[in-house]
């Protein structure tokens, strides 16, 4: 990897791993909703612009079906979903529990037809990866609302199921354009719910910022980024910071937030991380394909978790 791909990579995993300590911070003081309209917003302004001058956006708006199954199980429902999740739940539990996307997305192709793609190895994997994601949860069952473990959950199932949209549906178009048009709907969706629940007085300063961070640098500028390292480094090895991100989020909620982090949860963890790297490992046949195959535009975003 040279020198730019490892700036961009460490970028990366450090500016999607931070979003789960920020939204802790906003969620004190306001609703999941209206924060999930301010990132939305902001992030759309900034995005939207830069689509308009590079994309046309007319493909996309031709395929306005699958943006809005896009949005919706990628944006709209996850990041409120989380929200409400970490009014209940520390920042770092869940960012752990958000690395178990890959083993859910590795579901997914085996239930629509990528069976092929399983052997033993991944199946295994699947067991692994499932068995530290109880573990996870396990540490902390007694102290923890379920409810939030549901919420959880919904965005696990959305974050993998949005990029199967995008590789099967929205293939072809640019990201750029799909996430600004997505950011864009999502923020006229929470306009009017936000509206009904906006703070009776001024948030502190500290949530203000939050939602700043968010919107500009884990939203706006983080999908950016991550164009530019798919670009350096290919989609493939890319994807690595799927299994980084959780990591930085347990990191700062402990050294930030003084969070509780547990054995339990750095067992979990580890298995987490093994079973994905076995569940989404391809097969030696699939490993042959060609080059441009494992490199294709449709797939570069098809593994991103946006949180």
């Amino acid at each position: 990897m040279t020198r730019r791909g490892l700036v961009l990579f460490g970028l990366m995993s450090f500016i999607w791993g931070i979003p789960y300590l920020f939204i802790r911070v906003a969620v004190e003081e306001i609703s999941p909703s209206v924060l999930v309209l301010g990132r939305t917003a902001i992030a759309a302004a900034i995005l939207m612009p830069i689509a308009l001058l590079r994309v046309d956006l007319r493909p996309i708006l031709a395929r306005w079906r699958w943006v809005v199954a896009f949005t919706a199980v990628e944006i709209a429902v996850p990041w409120v979903m989380l929200g409400a999740a970490e009014q209940h739940i520390s920042s770092s539990l869940a960012g752990l529990l958000i690395a178990g996307v890959p083993l859910v997305g590795a579901m997914i192709a085996l239930a629509t037809g990528g069976a092929d793609r399983f052997g033993r190895t991944g199946l295994v994997g699947l067991l692994i990866g499932f068995a530290g994601v109880a573990a996870i949860v396990g540490g902390d069952l007694g102290s923890a609302d379920p409810v939030a473990f549901l919420e959880i959950a919904i965005v696990v199932v959305g974050y993998a199921v949005g990029p199967a949209i995008l590789a099967r549906r929205l293939g072809g178009l640019s990201s750029i354009g799909i996430m600004a048009v997505s950011l864009a709907l999502s923020a006229l969706i929470y306009v009017p719910i936000a509206a009904v629940q906006w703070p009776t007085t001024m948030p502190s300063s500290n949530v203000i910022w939050a939602v700043v961070i968010l919107a500009t640098i884990c939203t706006a500028a983080a999908f950016l980024v991550f164009a530019a390292l798919i670009d350096e480094i290919g989609p493939v090895r890319a994807t690595v910071i799927t299994y980084v991100n959780p990591g930085v989020a347990a990191v700062l909620g402990v050294v930030v937030l003084r969070e509780a982090f547990t054995a339990s949860m750095a067992i979990g963890f580890a298995l987490v991380i093994l079973g994905s790297v076995l569940a989404t490992r391809r097969p030696a046949a699939m490993a042959a394909e060609p080059a441009a195959l494992a490199e294709s535009p449709a797939e570069s975003t098809a593994t991103a978790a946006y949180p």
